[in-house]
Order: C-alpha cells, then structure tokens, then sequence
C-alpha cells in the first residue's frame, strides 16, 4: 500500500531507510495489515509482507435486510482507531459497493466485503494510520456476540432432581431394614 523512506540523524549524517506497509486478504474474510522498516525497499517489502500473513485476522461478514445469497457487508456497525485516524464501517444494502476512499476500499475488498458505507475523520493522508484504524474496525467485527453465533446447549436435568427418585429409593430401602433391625433387635430382647 505505501513505501516511504524514512531517516535517523546520526553522527556521520542521516541514515535512510525504507518503511513499507502491505495488506493481504483471501477476498473470503481474511486480512492481514503488516509493516517493516528495511535497509532496501525489497527486503522492506519481503519483510511486510510475512508480517501481514502472521497479522491475518477473521472479518465477520453479514447481511444486510434479507438473508438472501453469501453475505456481502460487514455485520454491524463498528469503529476502529489509529493515531488521530478513526474509521467507521456501516453496513450498506446489496448493491451499493464500497462507500469510502480508496485505502478503505482496498482493505474492504480484500477481506470480502462487497458493499459498505465508510466514514473517516481525523488525519487520513497517513494511510499507515488510516490502514491500521480500518485493520481495527475490521478486528472489531467478531467482538459481538450475535445469536447466529450463540452455542446450543443442550437442556439437561437438574443433578438433584435426576438422583432424587434414586435418593428415595435408598431411604426407603434403609427405613425397610432399620425397621426390619429395629423389630430384631426387640425379638432378642
């Protein structure tokens, strides 16, 4: 997404380096944002590159209105931040596309996500900060817990009732044989 050098002042003059940034995604609800400071653009980029496919993270897709066909839009509305960056995903009707600028499509695009409204505030001609803050919504996106994504449990009886027929049985059995005791005890008396 970016390269940018960038410099150190040291005693023998400026050092220069290279920074790079680089998205990756499957396009089916996986991205990854990594970045690498490198001596040379290539190995910065090699570099960002493994960084990105170690940062995969899941983006929960969903709907929007009917639940007809794959999901194409970002579940729920969800914001992420970055230095004085704040993006806000929203999800959009079938049909819309991505609503936003052109970092926050790439990154959209590449988790999979079809249609979405998008709304940006802050410094977003930093697009390290920009890519990390839309990186951050869409890691957000899993931390609703939905009913869709509830556990069944299955209802089970009570551990007192389930033995408390059991429970019974046992006291009556030894009522029967204190009784039967009881009257031997008398006899031999």
């Amino acid at each position: 997404m970016k390269i940018a050098p960038v410099q150190k002042q040291t005693a023998a003059g400026q050092r220069t380096r290279f920074k790079a940034v680089v998205i990756t995604g499957d396009e089916n609800g996986h991205v990854g944002v990594g970045v690498k400071l490198a001596k040379e653009v290539q190995f910065a980029i090699k570099g960002a590159l493994i960084a990105a496919k170690a940062n995969l993270i899941p983006v929960r897709r969903g709907y929007w209105g009917a639940k007809l066909g794959n999901p194409h839009t970002i579940a729920s509305k969800v914001k992420g931040h970055c230095g004085s960056v704040s993006v806000r995903l929203i999800p959009a009707p079938r049909g819309t596309g991505i609503v936003g600028a052109p970092v926050t499509k790439k990154i959209l695009q590449l988790a999979g996500v079809m249609d979405c409204y998008t709304s940006s505030t802050g410094k977003t001609r930093t697009v390290e900060n920009f890519i990390k803050a839309c990186y951050s919504a869409l890691k957000k996106s899993y931390k609703y817990l939905t009913p869709d994504l509830w556990k069944e449990w299955k209802i089970e009886e009570h551990p007192y009732s389930q033995f408390a027929e059991k429970e019974l049985q046992l006291k009556e059995t030894f009522a029967l044989e204190k009784v039967a005791f009881d009257e031997k005890k008398a006899n031999q008396q």
